[in-house]
């Protein structure tokens, strides 16, 4: 009774080995703490919430061309300008907690017109496309942009990646292959091209206006807000959109036969195109401007699925296919984050703005770092002064 009693009563009796976990349920355990995270399944939503708007405006656009024989995109991205003008740039000029609409344009106009520019002609060269070339060839070549965009943020924004980067980029590549080869079997054909030549050029600027668009997009979400970003380009879009409407699309819009059908698509696309502008910074500041190009790459597909009931699409299993090649690319791409170089402190140029943020950020890293000095330290350091002291004397 006596050693059984001390052997139960014995804090440091070893205990039984434990069971060795099999390979298996190691390799299970390491999966659903990579990808089962409420991290990845809100990329995942908001990705896919970004393809249904860019889906809205793609349906809108489609049956305005195809019922009506209304082209007027221009117009179209005239009116979403408007909306970003009216909410985000009012907003901005009548900021108190930062800089207001006339400080940025006394310092970075000509930035915020070259972004305005770039901005507006992506969205008109992809959308002009469609006259001269295939579908085909605008969804394969649209794809171009995501190299772009990983170089000018590799040298831009100093992201690094990784060789699973590169594999998820490839994966979602083979994806959008096999959505135009379902078009192929499918049958869906929307033309030949009246200048396929000139149509692929269109595409491929579109694409790298894109990718300038987006990197400028994440370096100001990140590093200066969302509000600015948004107000500068509501009123440099305004602007340009406006001008280029009144020399390029004045006869077209002159020749639309109004009516609540017609007035309706135009709402339904400007509110789709307003709601992507307003929720894509979020994503972005979140995630990177890859991801989310990466994410949207399903939006063709949302647009075909929509097209089978509009348009009378074919249906064909390598859509289904696709989507899920598409999403595969997606999580591997999301699940492993990506990295930034550190500057050159050397490198870095002097900021040209009042100072204020910079002062405040410093003063604020010196008391943290004054505050986490424990006790002990403190005293350490007083002991080392005086012996200094002392010997000096």
């Amino acid at each position: 009774m006596e050693g059984s009693r001390s052997e139960t009563e014995n804090p440091n009796a070893a205990a039984p080995p434990a069971a060795p976990r099999s390979c298996y349920s190691s390799f299970w355990t390491r999966v659903e703490e990579k990808f089962c995270t409420w991290h990845m399944v809100k990329m995942l939503a908001l990705g896919q919430l970004l393809s249904l708007l860019i889906c809205g405006t793609a349906v809108a656009s489609q049956y305005l061309a195809m019922v009506y024989h209304v082209n007027t995109p221009m117009l179209q991205s005239f009116i979403n300008y408007c909306l970003l003008l009216l909410t985000y740039t009012t907003s901005l000029a009548f900021r108190k907690d930062g800089d207001n609409l006339l400080q940025i344009l006394k310092r970075k106009w000509w930035k915020y017109i070259l972004l305005g520019v770039a901005d507006v002609e992506a969205n008109y060269a992809i959308v002009k496309a469609y006259q001269y070339t295939t579908l085909t060839s605008v969804q394969l070549l649209d794809c171009f942009g995501i190299p772009v965009l990983m170089a000018l943020s590799w040298f831009i924004l100093r992201a690094r990646y990784r060789p699973i980067h590169f594999i998820a980029v490839a994966v979602c590549l083979v994806g959008v292959g096999t959505m135009v080869g379902a078009d192929i079997l499918a049958g869906r054909k929307e033309g030949e091209g009246i200048a396929v030549v000139v149509g692929d050029i269109l595409v491929l600027v579109g694409a790298s206006l894109y990718a300038i668009s987006n990197v400028s997009e994440e370096y100001i979400v990140k590093n200066l807000s969302r509000l600015e970003f948004l107000g500068m380009v509501g009123l440099f879009g305004t602007v340009i959109s406006g001008l280029q409407l009144g020399i390029v699309e004045h006869k077209d819009i002159a020749n639309i036969q109004w009516n609540w059908k017609i007035a309706l698509l135009f709402v339904a696309f400007a509110l789709c195109m307003f709601a992507l502008y307003s929720f894509m910074p979020l994503v972005i500041k979140v995630t990177s401007a890859t991801s989310v190009n990466l994410g949207i790459l399903t939006a063709d597909l949302y647009s075909l699925f929509f097209g089978l009931f509009l348009f009378g699409y074919k249906f064909s299993a390598l859509y289904i296919v696709s989507f899920v090649i598409i999403m595969v690319g997606f999580i591997m791409y999301c699940a492993t984050p990506t990295h930034h170089a550190e500057a050159l402190s050397s490198s870095l140029p002097l900021a040209t703005s009042t100072g204020f943020d910079n002062l405040a950020l410093k003063i604020e890293e010196n008391r943290l770092d004054a505050a986490t000095v424990s006790p002990v330290q403190r005293k350490e350091s007083r002991a080392v002064e005086t012996v200094t002291t002392t010997a000096a004397l």
